[in-house]
């Protein structure tokens, strides 16, 4: 009876193994799309709209200061930046009136939020900060991205076309000194955007990513506002939803920003992880269920166990090592143009073998830690615990 059952569960990880490479092989693929198409692009150089930039704020990020200075330094006619935040005492107000300071000339504006209109505090946020800006085009993005000069007119130009309903950006972390720190860049340049590009071949984005959503305001009111989406956690995702489910298209921008990550420990680094995941499984559950036929490493690991170290199963291994090292290198370093992933590609495997647990974590229950605070995730939607 035991030999059977090893035969099946040897069966079953071949499989995985095989459909792993056949997605890896996906994301190498649009990896490629995608640069052919920078190549080509052409974006419009004059008759730029105005445009305002929401930025919602908690607490403090690494490097904010010199994120926040790198939206006043963008190679674009006329915009305005608007920052919010909610509670009196938050720290980050010291960096926006340092910004307001430095830079006399640029439209900066800070609003108070007193209001709560839902669980989703950035949100609630976001919804007040739109009474103050006074530009058809809108760009929202998180509180630690830095953005190259040419920004701007990478993220509002294609809006031009009046069938683009959204566009949103790819983005590569830079990680803190600490090893959880790195593996979340390293999952970010080598599993998530790969990931994205993946969707972008296959369906086509449908979503938004929150290091970048430009849109217009009419398409915003067209979907109930940012009140609408004040009580979901994947906000960002919800956006770029709901937008194309209206016939308009979402688009990867050809810009890619940077996110610059907290010191997170191992533990917090797994916190991360697993609100991410429960996230994503709330967002697109049957997307997310698919993510099984991804793990390559454990899959081929496991297929070699089985085999009891056959040589086929080891050359199926290597094949897995190479395609795996072919997305790394293809998005991580060409595309992203991140220094980090070659440097800790030998991370990559503790990474793709923690994917698993977290993965089977994010069915266990329905809590999340964010900001400090606890939630509850029902159907997307947050309820604080």
């Amino acid at each position: 009876m035991l030999p059977q059952i090893i035969r099946v569960v040897e069966f079953v990880a071949l499989a995985g193994t095989l459909a792993s490479a056949a997605y890896y092989l996906i994301c190498i693929w649009g990896a490629i799309s995608f640069l052919k198409q920078r190549k080509t692009a052409s974006l419009p150089s004059e008759g730029l709209p105005p445009v305002s930039i929401l930025k919602p704020l908690r607490g403090v990020d690494p490097g904010m200061y010199e994120s926040f200075r790198s939206y006043c330094q963008q190679e674009y006619p006329q915009y305005e930046i608007i920052f919010g935040v909610s509670e009196p005492e938050d720290p980050a107000i010291a960096f926006v009136q340092r910004l307001q300071q430095e830079f006399p000339e640029q439209n900066i504006c800070l609003v108070r939020c007193e209001e709560k209109l839902g669980a989703n505090i950035k949100v609630s946020n976001l919804a007040q900060m739109l009474e103050h800006s006074h530009h058809e085009f809108l760009i929202v993005s998180d509180s630690d991205i830095r953005v190259p000069s040419n920004y701007l007119q990478e993220a509002a130009g294609p809006l031009a076309d009046p069938q683009i309903g959204l566009v949103t950006c790819l983005y590569r972390g830079v990680a803190s000194n600490s090893l959880g720190s790195r593996l979340e860049a390293l999952g970010i340049g080598t599993d998530f955007c790969a990931g994205v590009l993946a969707a972008r071949q296959l369906e086509g984005i449908r979503f938004g990513l929150g290091s970048t959503l430009a849109f217009r305001r009419r398409d915003l009111l067209s979907i109930g506002g940012f009140e609408s989406l004040a009580d979901y956690l994947a906000d960002d995702y919800e956006l770029g939803n709901r937008i194309a489910l209206g016939g308009k298209k979402v688009i990867l921008s050809d810009a890619v920003v940077e996110s610059f990550l907290p010191k997170y420990s191992f533990g917090q680094f797994l916190q991360h992880q697993l609100r991410w995941a429960r996230t994503l499984r709330a967002s697109r559950p049957l997307g997310y269920f698919g993510l099984i036929l991804t793990f390559g490493l454990p899959w081929a690991l496991l297929t070699l166990f089985c085999s009891m170290g056959a040589f086929w199963a080891w050359c199926a291994l290597a094949a897995m090592v190479l395609v795996r090292i072919g997305v790394a290198y293809g998005v991580g370093t060409l595309l992203l143009r991140d220094p980090q992933v070659m440097q800790w590609l030998w991370l990559l495997p503790i990474r793709d073998l923690i994917a698993v647990p977290i993965w089977v974590g994010s069915y266990t229950g329905s809590q999340v830690a964010w900001r400090g605070d606890l939630f509850t995730l029902k159907d997307g939607k947050l309820a604080r615990n």
